[in-house]
């Protein structure tokens, strides 16, 4: 196909290690129908809509505002846990995965829950947590007992209290828990116990470490497949993997890649039997990783990996003060109006993982979600906007958080955590605000019953107060979203490449197209007017402008560069016409 549109950046440092044309050329990765090119909408069961009173969401508050997710034209919903848990980890820790929660509802209420979603032509994916479960879980139970029984294996545990494990597992294990003598490995809270894939080399000098093949591990992999089974029985469409990369376990000197390699294929080849299981069983499933390295996640295992996990990404969005307190970064982000932020380390971390997976699956840039700040920390709605238009218009699936499409603030981190929703996350999970009512529409509880209090702000968003405005946040949201819908060359799988892109300045421009459909993407979030000019050799006559602020383009015929100014705080989302 012929070249559409030459490139250049000027970025300072390995400029040339992405430098490319636009081609139109793209390849479709292999997944469901319904998910080539869906927008996800994330909802957080506790805190989304009451419908009891109780001061905590439930299905059946969700259900009832199933319109309302619908209306923002979104194709799929993703839940965080709703089974049965004790609750020490906002219910991530998991204590039985055939039962929902009682403070949610029922079986039953999932099952109609996902049917209703289906008949608004909206997919469901749940949490599929599988690298430990709640301490106090049927299986763990029994495996903490001394005599051997069938789920002695089913968890990490050496062979004795007294001597420790390896120094490279310092502060992964529990001593003087139950009656067996031994250590248990936990995988994020000392509540959480970590489910027993193997190790990918087993240290012959620890026996506890049993082989990935070992009949026992072999037996709960199977029993986590029939979890699976359960819930796409029941109208699931598919799930999100929590902590994906942490299942198989190695002993390796820090550093050491050949070992952590073992590790990391170990762990794929399970991935690759789930993903196996959904083609023989559930074709139309889909498969959502969180693990931040999508070229890893994407080797024939999952669709989609939520790539977060890395400065650059706190580069672009996260304003959390620990940032700065830790060292991580100056706390600068790029769609800040101050205008200190760097693009060129997130496009370099990108690029790297976008060309290694174009046509195997999909990279995500979620929009918010339950474990960092809000995007709306310290943010107006001007400076979302073009965070949304950002993300709406890059490659892959795009995951909306709920309540970030009304710029729902985050609250106070000197509120205690609950749940185990230390800082920042304890102030993200806040309740939605449908309404200027009592508790902002979100329960008929008093307000010491709620699970998290609600923004006191006199004017705290709420959904029924933007929904009458045109050009609310809301409302620009919904244009955003039907815009990736409506315009080809927007696609999630439409091809991407950088156009100008400055360390330290501003703007940020790059191309999306598929065939001949060309659009460009301008973003200069800064609150000053902001200049650029790139080489262009395709033959248009005019620019349609499809979404944002007015700016101003020349374009030299000699040279055929051509240079834009947009004026501070603003975007432009452009089609070139010919």
């Amino acid at each position: 196909m012929k070249k559409l549109l030459s490139t250049v950046l000027a970025l300072g440092i390995s400029a040339g290690a992405w430098a490319q044309g636009i081609t139109g050329e793209y390849e479709i990765p292999k997944v469901p129908e319904w998910a080539k090119n869906a927008v996800f909408y994330q909802i957080y069961p506790q805190t989304f809509c009451d419908s009891d009173g109780d001061g905590i969401g439930d299905i059946q508050g969700i259900i009832s505002k199933l319109d309302y997710v619908k209306s923002l034209g979104v194709d799929a919903i993703w839940f965080n846990p709703f089974f049965d848990s004790p609750f020490l980890d906002a219910g991530y820790d998991i204590r039985d995965y055939y039962k929902i929660a009682p403070r949610y509802g029922t079986n039953e209420d999932a099952k109609q829950l996902f049917d209703e979603c289906h008949k608004r032509g909206m997919h469901v994916i749940f949490d599929y947590v599988i690298s430990y479960t709640a301490i106090d879980h049927p299986w763990f139970k029994e495996s903490a007992k001394q005599e051997k029984n069938k789920y002695s294996n089913y968890y990490i545990w050496t062979n004795t209290n007294w001597v420790d494990p390896p120094r490279e597992f310092a502060g992964s294990f529990i001593k003087g828990y139950g009656q067996r003598n031994g250590q248990f490995m936990r995988n994020f809270y000392w509540c959480q116990p970590a489910l027993n894939f193997g190790f990918a080399n087993p240290d012959p000098k620890q026996p506890w470490q049993l082989p990935t093949n070992h009949p026992d591990i072999l037996a709960m992999r199977n029993d986590l497949k029939d979890v699976l089974r359960f819930w796409m029985n029941m109208g699931a469409d598919g799930f999100r993997a929590d902590m994906a990369g942490a299942l198989v376990k190695t002993t390796h000197t820090t550093g050491n890649e050949q070992f952590f390699n073992t590790q990391e294929s170990a762990t794929k080849l399970w991935w690759r039997e789930i993903r196996q299981l959904l083609e023989d069983e559930f074709p139309q499933g889909f498969m959502v990783a969180e693990w931040s390295d999508p070229a890893t996640a994407l080797d024939n295992c999952f669709h989609v990996d939520f790539f977060h996990w890395f400065n650059g990404y706190n580069d672009l969005f996260q304003k959390e003060s620990w940032r700065i307190l830790n060292g991580v970064s100056e706390g600068h982000s790029y769609f800040d109006a101050e205008g200190k932020g760097n693009i060129t380390d997130f496009l370099a971390s990108y690029m790297n993982q976008y060309n290694q997976v174009k046509g195997k699956g999909y990279i995500s840039l979620p929009l918010g979600n339950h474990d960092n700040a809000r995007l709306g920390n310290k943010r107006t709605d001007k400076d979302l906007e073009i965070i949304y238009a950002f993300g709406f218009t890059m490659p892959g699936v795009p995951f909306l958080y709920y309540g970030n499409e009304i710029g729902m603030k985050q609250l106070p981190t000197t509120w205690p955590q609950v749940e185990g929703a230390y800082q920042p996350r304890n102030g993200a999970r806040t309740p939605m605000q449908w309404s200027q009512g009592k508790n902002l529409g979100f329960s008929t509880a008093d307000a010491e019953k709620l699970y998290l209090p609600v923004d006191p702000a006199v004017d705290a968003p709420n959904v029924e107060v933007q929904e009458s405005n045109p050009n609310s946040l809301l409302n620009k949201t919904r244009q955003l979203i039907n815009l990736r819908h409506t315009e080809p060359a927007l696609a999630n799988y439409a091809e991407f490449v950088p156009v100008f892109a400055e360390k330290n300045t501003y703007p940020f421009v790059y191309a999306r197209a598929a065939g001949k459909d060309v659009v460009l993407v301008m973003l200069n979030p800064r609150a000053e007017v902001a200049k650029a000019t790139f080489s262009v050799d395709v033959p248009f006559k005019k620019t349609k402008l499809l979404m944002g602020d007015k700016f101003a383009i020349q374009r030299d015929k000699k040279t055929g560069n051509v240079t834009i100014d947009m004026p501070g705080q603003s975007y432009a989302i452009v089609k070139l016409l010919k």
